[in-house]
């Protein structure tokens, strides 16, 4: 074999960035002055390369990990990396979010990357709520004041000292401090009993055991890449699920999981699609449409044509369009491009034949009702209580300006997200569930953050329990534990750093969490109980 230091090139791809990059540091030692000369200008440009890998977060990653397997933000800054290695002057870069999934610590390392390419020459345009993010810009453009139809106008555009002055801006009121998220007066003293996960191993975890307290909103935090989905998405969840629900899902390396019994059901909030064709929709998956149908067959017109429930659905024959099958638009199949969605010529998009769009309730029929924001309709279905309560779960978790009818694929992550959280709102809580959630708060503005906190406050006050993966420090601070990993990423992480309140992982000099958190956690701590107070017995 082919051997360069001992390594041959399977072993040197299966090393982690950070690993890498001490190994090519240590490599001239092991060669000889005719060797040296030969690999000087090589070991020189993978130096480069690796460390800024290592400048945009990534340190954690291995050099031979599948690019499929990257997350979003994951793969766009590994196409940043590559951008700063070619050291190119006069381009145009656009950056959606690369603050997406890192911690406060490789977030600075990010910017500074960021700052570094601008000073090369370049222009950097970053769709961006990170506050770090913001006033490092030395040009700000703020778009509002507030989401869909409320929103679409430039409410600034200059340095950041004018966003501050900009009264009608929601942004520059959070970043002047006249908005803010508090630390919560009380701490959640949950239920008493623990759910607890043994000898954690999957992927770079080292064995740990990790409880996490019931009744109470959690927060796992760490750096990138300490193992913070390894332990809740890949074992706790899978876990739980394969007792509770019967899943098949094989669950990643542990030991056991004791303290299963104080559940009873297990939910993964992701950002996932609601569904994947046009025909879904906010009102489909949250449950509101059968409700919405049963009142229209209840119009004494439908009544007396015989009408059913079943008339009003896009999905089956009778009331809807059959040009276009009920969904309002027509797919044309493009060879080797892809297909063409064109609105369906019959219905005009209303998704139902003449004879259905006749039946109206309070002057609208069901292809108006659907075209209705969800603030609309909270108004106009206002004495219909079954309706009411799920539109206003909706409007709670700040989705008051989506159309009831909007196709689930126009759904960005985030509000699919709140979309299914409204869901679970609506139904009735057992006090006994497990909320799920990985980094709910990507692609959130401080003021749907706010929001966010308070729907799953709401869960966690029901008895349930909220355990969320997050960098976010507003998410960490308001959580009533926190359980954070480290102290770095890949290898040299998977272990237990810090456990307990804000306050007290805060106090942690171990924690790269704790020393960002203590920034933004006021002096006096929050009240607790008594039994709080001394330090919590975690189970052993």
């Amino acid at each position: 074999a082919i051997t360069v230091g001992d390594r041959n090139i399977i072993e040197t791809t299966q090393l982690s960035v950070t690993e890498a990059l001490r190994w090519y540091e240590r490599l001239p030692n092991r060669l000889s002055d005719r060797e040296n000369q030969i690999a000087r200008q090589v070991l020189k440009e993978i130096r480069s390369r690796l460390g800024f890998l290592v400048d945009v977060g990534l340190d954690y990653l291995t050099l031979d990990r599948a690019s499929g397997t990257l997350s979003g933000g994951e793969a766009q800054r590994i196409r940043l990396a590559t951008q700063i290695g070619s050291s190119l002057m006069g381009v145009l870069y656009i950056l959606d979010e690369p603050s997406i999934g890192l911690h406060q610590r490789d977030n600075d390392r990010l910017i500074g990357t960021l700052v570094r390419l601008r000073d090369l020459g370049n222009t950097l345009i970053v769709v961006e709520h990170d506050e770090d993010t913001i006033r490092s810009a030395d040009w700000v453009i703020d778009i509002g004041p507030r989401a869909g139809e409320h929103g679409g106008e430039l409410i600034h555009s200059g340095p950041l000292e004018g966003l501050l002055a900009t009264e009608r801006s929601i942004t520059g009121a959070y970043l002047r401090g006249d908005r803010h998220i508090p630390v919560p007066r009380t701490r959640r003293k949950g239920n008493g009993e623990w759910l607890t996960v043994r000898g954690a191993r999957e992927n770079n975890l080292q064995g740990i055991d990790v409880a996490f307290p019931l009744g109470r909103f959690v927060a796992v935090t760490g750096v990138s890449g300490s193992g913070k989905s390894s332990l809740v998405a890949q074992i706790l969840y899978p876990a739980l699920a394969q007792v509770l629900w019967g899943s098949r899902e094989p669950a990643g390396k542990h030991d056991r999981i004791e303290g299963i019994n104080h559940i009873d059901k297990v939910i993964e909030i992701d950002q996932s699609p609601i569904g994947r064709t046009p025909r879904s929709n906010p009102a489909t998956y949250t449950g509101l449409w059968a409700p919405l149908r049963e009142l229209l067959a209840a119009v004494p017109d439908a009544r007396l044509r015989g009408y059913r429930p079943g008339r009003f659905s896009f999905n089956v024959k009778g009331g809807r369009c059959e040009a276009c099958e009920g969904a309002g638009i027509v797919q044309i199949e493009m060879h080797f491009l892809p297909d063409v969605y064109v609105q369906c010529e019959v219905c005009k998009g209303k998704r139902y034949n003449r004879e259905t769009l006749e039946i109206h309730y309070k002057g609208k029929n069901v292809a108006e009702i659907l075209e209705m924001t969800v603030e609309e309709a909270l108004k106009f279905f206002e004495a219909v209580p079954v309706i009411k309560n799920k539109l206003q779960t909706l409007h709670d978790v700040g989705m008051g300006y989506i159309h009831l009818g909007q196709p689930a694929t126009t759904l960005s992550g985030g509000e699919a997200q709140r979309v299914k959280l409204a869901t679970e709102l609506s139904k009735r809580a057992t006090g006994k569930t497990v909320y799920i959630l990985d980094e709910p708060t990507t692609g959130l503005h401080f003021d749907d953050v706010a929001r966010l906190l308070k729907v799953l406050g709401r869960l966690a006050d029901a008895g349930n329990t909220v355990i969320v993966i997050e960098h976010n420090l507003d998410v960490i601070k308001s959580a009533d534990w926190v359980v954070d990993l480290g102290p770095e990423g890949g290898d040299e992480g998977g272990r237990l750093v810090a456990t307990g309140t804000p306050e007290q992982v805060g106090a942690d000099p171990r924690s790269y969490t704790g020393r960002y958190l203590r920034d933004v956690l006021p002096s006096a701590p929050p009240r607790v109980s008594a039994r709080s107070r001394r330090r919590e017995a975690v189970p052993a």
